[in-house]
């Protein structure tokens, strides 16, 4: 008998658009890899055990989507005593960060070539990070795309257990309609303060450095919006 039944695809905030990599890029992955990147595969410990990954005890800040990781490497140099994990689907962007981890010697990056939504769900264990951020997602700016946003409530919840109590996250965008899309999100969601007062959008905060897509986004006439949020239970 002939079935036209298939299990439905998941529905993913990110397309695959991975450029080629530059011979640098190519070397950081085969070099430098094995040494900062976690692969994601069967063997892999769930959920990770974050102090052994490093070698030390200290907050873990994640960035989900850190395009070609300037922005991590430069706060990861800025705060020695802070760990960073990225998470980016892009082996260009994640080559690129490693390069910038060489080239810096810092030792408190890890960099993650997978889902971000898998990463969270299956590897980071409940109130283990310090802060979450995600700056400048996909927007997806077709209505009929919305779906695919990041910043959904289901994922908002998950993202929520992974902090610590008192745990930041924070998100960016130059796209004003996914800056109400995640207000709305965030001040709906049960279980967080908006920091700059509920229906407000915070003041850039000093340590968030400007990234390619908001620069990219201030050429185009974009403005920037930022949002933080507390866990609070």
């Amino acid at each position: 008998m002939v079935t036209t039944d298939h299990p439905r695809r998941e529905i993913r905030s990110f397309v695959k658009r991975e450029g080629r990599l530059t011979p640098g890029q190519q070397r950081a992955l085969d070099e430098l890899f094995p040494r900062f990147g976690v692969t994601i595969d069967a063997d892999t410990p769930r959920p990770l055990n974050l102090p052994e990954l490093f070698g030390r005890d200290a907050p873990v800040t994640l960035e989900i989507g850190f395009g070609n990781g300037e922005a991590m490497a430069t706060m990861a140099a800025a705060a020695p005593d802070l760990n960073f994990i990225g998470i980016e689907v892009h082996r260009p962007g994640v080559g690129h960060l490693l390069l910038k981890v060489e080239e810096a010697g810092l030792s408190n990056v890890r960099a993650l070539n997978h889902d971000a939504v898998e990463v969270v769900r299956d590897c980071i264990a409940a109130e283990s990070l310090a802060r979450i951020l995600v700056w400048f997602a996909d927007p997806w700016p077709k209505k009929k795309h919305h779906k695919r946003r990041i910043i959904q409530p289901a994922f908002v919840e998950l993202l929520r257990t992974r902090l610590q109590p008192g745990g930041i996250l924070h998100l960016a965008t130059d796209w004003q309609n996914y800056a109400e899309h995640q207000l709305d999100v965030m001040d709906a969601a049960p279980g967080w303060e908006n920091l700059a007062g509920p229906g407000n959008f915070s003041p850039k905060p000093d340590y968030r450095p400007e990234t390619k897509f908001e620069r990219r986004g201030l050429k185009l006439g974009h403005g920037v919006w930022d949002l933080l949020h507390r866990r609070i239970d």
